[in-house]
C-alpha cells in the first residue's frame, strides 16, 4: 500500500483481523459436526491497530471516496478513535447473518451480527434511489459451499452478495476498489462482477494464490 500513488482509489473495502483470539475459550465441540474453532488463526493473534492505517488510507483515497472496514466489538472504539477526527462522517453498518453458528448450550446470544465501520467526506460517491435502501443493515447468510473455499479454507471468508451490496452503494462502474487485507479475494470477485477495477494485498502466500486464481476466473 505504501507504494501506491496518492488519490488513486475510489473505495477501500476490507476485512482486517478482529483480534478476538485473545478472548477465546477454546474449541467448542458440537455433536455430529466439526468442532468450532474459537482460536480463528495465528494471524488474528498479531496485534492490529487501526491508527497505523490512517495516513495511507487518507493518502491513497480520492477526495470523494469511501472506506468500509469489517470489525468487531472489541476494536470498534479503536477505529472510532483513529478515524472519526479524520473524516466528516464516521458511521457503522450491520451485517445480520441469517444462519449464524448455533449455540447448542443456550448460554448466550448467537453471534449473528458483524459491524462494518464507514468513513467519508462531504461530496462522496453514494448510490441510493430511495429511503428504503438506506438502512445501515443488510441480511444474508454466511459464506457457504460452494462459494466457500475448502482448500485453502479461510475462517472469515465473506459472502460476495454482501460485498456487492456495499460496493454498489459506495462506488460507480469503472471505479477502483482496494482491499489491503484481501484474503482469498472475495472483495475482488464482487468488484469485478460489478464492472469495477480491483487492487488488493495479502501477506499470506496461500491465500494470495487462491485470490489470484479466483480473480483470473472472473476475467475469463
Amino acid at each position: 500500500m505504501k507504494t501506491m500513488p496518492d488519490n488513486s482509489v475510489d473505495l477501500i473495502l476490507t476485512d482486517p483481523p478482529y483480534n478476538i483470539a485473545k478472548y477465546s475459550t477454546g474449541n467448542i465441540y458440537l455433536p455430529g459436526r466439526e468442532a468450532l474453532n474459537n482460536d480463528i488463526a495465528k494471524w488474528d493473534e498479531v496485534e492490529f491497530n487501526p491508527q497505523e492505517l490512517v495516513y495511507d488510507f487518507k493518502r491513497i483515497l480520492k477526495k470523494d471516496g469511501n472506506i468500509f472496514a469489517f470489525t468487531s466489538y472489541n476494536l470498534i472504539g479503536k477505529w472510532h478513535e483513529a478515524f472519526d477526527k479524520e473524516f466528516d462522517t464516521f458511521q457503522f453498518f450491520v451485517w445480520h447473518k441469517t444462519n449464524p453458528v448455533p449455540k447448542i448450550f443456550k448460554n448466550g446470544f448467537l453471534n449473528s451480527c458483524e459491524m462494518i465501520v464507514c468513513m467519508w467526506n462531504k461530496g462522496h460517491r453514494w448510490n441510493f434511489s430511495n429511503q428504503r435502501e438506506m438502512h445501515n443493515f443488510f441480511e444474508s447468510p454466511i459464506c457457504m459451499s460452494p462459494e466457500r473455499l475448502q482448500n485453502p479454507k479461510h475462517p472469515t471468508q465473506k459472502p460476495v452478495k454482501l460485498l456487492k451490496h456495499l460496493i454498489s452503494i459506495a462506488s460507480n462502474e469503472g471505479d477502483i476498489v482496494f482491499d489491503p487485507f484481501m484474503g482469498t479475494g472475495s472483495t475482488g470477485v464482487a468488484a469485478l462482477q460489478l464492472g469495477r477495477k480491483f487492487g488488493g494485498c495479502e501477506i499470506d502466500s496461500v491465500y494470495f494464490e487462491a485470490a489470484q486464481n479466483r480473480l483470473e476466473l472472473c476475467h475469463g
